[in-house]
């Protein structure tokens, strides 16, 4: 993982995968998640996970604040803006209430919604009228979601970086660690959760900055509600 983090200035959309016109699930989905979407990619060679780090009693009582903080974070809404390392940029609105619900709206000209209902990830391409589910314990959005987040031993940490007002981590799934890295970066007293960047087995990297982020907010069950697709809407059969 790059100490320097990606600047969220860019002039371009995400593009599509030249081969089906449609824009990168993959890229999509590892933005989104605090881990790349495994399931999805093609099996490749892959980069050895980083070396976990010997943690200090600093460490450890800095990991114990940010554990404590992330799980104190029951609802969430905000805007984001998501950069990856070739500068594509994207913006959207994302809802989060734990455990269990996420929804990410991308605004156009990306055409895709997701949604996790405690047992689905939905990814539905609006333009392609395409609705594909995944079983959230498969994918890595349960980081998010999940009832208590901890570091140990689900999650494997390899770095700590320290600045002014400012703490980063770098983690990847311990039972999964050739998928893909991440790093989150916080606000320091207090703290509060800022940006998070991912790095999948091919060394792309996704940032995702939140930006008038609100807390601790009653959001509606139909939020996350499962998709449904033009041709379900009107009595046919769904992508």
């Amino acid at each position: 993982m790059t100490d320097k983090i990606p600047t969220l200035a860019a002039s371009a959309v995400l593009p599509r995968d030249p081969s089906t016109g449609a824009f990168s699930r993959r890229r999509l989905l590892g933005g989104l998640a605090l881990l790349p979407l495994a399931c999805l990619l093609p099996t490749l060679p892959v980069k050895a996970a980083d070396t976990p780090m010997q943690l200090t009693a600093e460490d450890k009582a800095d990991l114990d604040r940010i554990a404590g903080y992330l799980d104190g974070l029951r609802s969430m809404r905000a805007r984001f803006q998501q950069v990856s390392s070739g500068g594509q940029l994207a913006f959207g609105r994302i809802f989060l209430r734990r455990p269990g619900d996420l929804r990410v709206e991308y605004e156009p000209p990306v055409p895709v919604l997701l949604v996790s209902d405690g047992t689905w990830v939905d990814y539905y391409d609006s333009e392609l009228d395409q609705l594909t589910q995944i079983p959230l314990d498969q994918t890595p959005i349960w980081f998010l979601v999940q009832q208590t987040i901890d570091f140990s031993p689900k999650i494997t940490v390899t770095s700590i970086e320290r600045s002014p007002g400012a703490i980063r981590l770098s983690l990847y799934q311990t039972a999964n660690p050739d998928a893909g890295s991440a790093s989150l970066t916080f606000a320091d007293d207090p703290l509060a959760l800022k940006q998070w960047t991912i790095r999948d087995s091919r060394g792309t990297e996704v940032s995702i900055a939140l930006q008038d982020a609100v807390f601790g907010v009653a959001l509606p069950n139909d939020l996350f509600a499962t998709p449904e697709t033009r041709k379900r809407q009107g009595g046919g059969k769904g992508g």
